[in-house]
């Protein structure tokens, strides 16, 4: 069986790129195959450079054609992982059902526009929840509003703050991901929306 070959886009640092290089390291089932980004100062690209995986950053991120370009031939799944731009409805229609995004909030609520990073923890505080957490969906013309595949909960505590709630769901990121992406590959990527939780 050949690995399913993933593609990962990302906008900064890439510790989500990082638990997929290390998740899929060795497995018979997924590989990081290629790496995109649309901030030439992206951490990412160091992260792709030192597990000898090719990056491509992206001159217009709106250009349909370039980013298309990066992802074939040969990409099976695309995962955003911290990729702050929307991506062109002919990119999404290309890879119905085989791209997915990684949020760090419990969608439908906390996401959309805007809502990224520090912004998205704010909110949560700000709404006075007794959780949060982490949603995988899949990608479709809007941000934040495709179909669910996973999620996974983190209790928002007394005194958190941006920072503190941040760095929890950070880590349920990096457990949720690899799992998603290996189970999608496990289950050889459907043509179909898959819920897992």
């Amino acid at each position: 069986m050949t690995p399913v070959r993933v593609a990962v886009l990302a906008s900064g640092g890439g510790t989500n790129l990082q638990a997929l290089l290390d998740a899929l390291h060795d497995s018979p089932l997924a590989r990081v195959v290629r790496v995109v980004t649309n901030r030439p100062e992206a951490g990412a690209l160091e992260r792709a450079r030192r597990s000898g995986v090719p990056a491509t950053v992206l001159k217009d991120a709106d250009d349909a054609a370039e980013l298309l370009a990066a992802l074939d031939p040969g990409v099976d799944l695309v995962v955003l992982a911290g990729y702050l731009k929307l991506v062109p409805p002919p990119v999404v229609a290309r890879f119905r059902w085989r791209m997915i995004n990684i949020h760090p909030a419990l969608l439908p609520a906390h996401g959309g526009p805007g809502m990224y990073g520090r912004r998205v923890h704010e909110a949560v505080l700000a709404s006075g929840v007794a959780e949060s957490g982490v949603t995988v969906h899949y990608v479709d013309e809007q941000y934040d509003r495709g179909a669910i595949i996973a999620q996974a909960r983190v209790p928002v505590q007394p005194g958190d703050t941006p920072q503190t709630l941040a760095a929890r769901v950070l880590e349920a990121e990096h457990r949720l991901l690899p799992l998603v992406v290996l189970e999608l590959a496990r289950q050889g990527i459907p043509n179909d929306p898959v819920r897992l939780s």
